[in-house]
């Protein structure tokens, strides 16, 4: 009789990989080196970013005149006649149903839109990774070209003392009423349509970061004493 085999002892199921730091993940020293790499531009990346946040500030608030020369132009003007009740002159509307007004207003708004859609479509196309400074200009911008427009339309527009005006023009003569902003509101036209407008350009043509891949690559581990793979 031959004694029994000893049986063989039992598998380490302890890792082989003994000691020492876990190694990284495959990939993370690109990850990190992208990170890395990302962080030592954002400085003098966000300051290029204001001062191209500075530039369009400027070039928006200046196209304001235009605006102003536009709605000049293109608003209805509003028919006044002044009287003379006494030795007081009297100015009043020629239509007192007349909805010239509220032309005015609309004209302005609507001129304001149109330039507010225009920027926002020049600044995306000069600048098409856009950015919180470029969106902050153009709403500055779009305000403070909304104020420069009006005050422009308003010194360009017919005399603002209308009782003067009257007098020149002489009693019951038809004249046309200084340019008025009624709607306050309106000045924010400009700003509300250049956020809206670059919003959508930037959500369905500005460019897209890649998607991380859904399925990871496997974890390797080291082989144990006799070959199984261990836990």
């Amino acid at each position: 009789m031959t004694a029994p085999l000893t049986p063989p002892p039992p598998p380490n199921e302890r890792s082989s990989y003994q000691g020492g730091p876990v190694p990284s993940p495959v990939g993370a020293h690109a990850v990190g080196a992208a990170y890395d790499h990302h962080g030592e531009q954002d400085g003098p990346g966000m300051l290029t970013e204001v001062r191209q946040a500075a530039v369009i500030v400027v070039a928006v608030a200046i196209s304001g005149v235009l605006l102003g020369v536009l709605w000049w132009k293109l608003a209805p003007s509003v028919p006044l006649v002044g009287d003379l009740v006494g030795d007081e002159w009297v100015v009043y509307l020629k239509e007192s149903e007349s909805e010239h007004a509220v032309g005015v207003d609309g004209t302005f708004t609507l001129l304001a839109l149109a330039f507010g859609a225009l920027s926002a479509v020049i600044v995306f196309l000069l600048r098409r990774r856009g950015g919180v400074p470029l969106v902050v200009a153009l709403g500055v911008g779009g305000l403070l070209g909304s104020l420069l427009a009006w005050r422009v339309g308003v010194w360009l527009g017919p005399a603002q003392d209308v009782i003067a005006h009257a007098k020149d023009v002489g009693k019951g003569v038809t004249f046309s009423a200084p340019l008025k902003l009624g709607a306050k509101g309106a000045l924010l036209a400009w700003s509300v349509a250049a956020l809206v407008v670059h919003l959508g350009l930037t959500g369905l043509f500005g460019p897209r970061d890649p998607e991380p891949d859904p399925w990871p690559a496997p974890q390797r581990y080291p082989a144990g004493p006799y070959g199984e793979k261990s836990a």
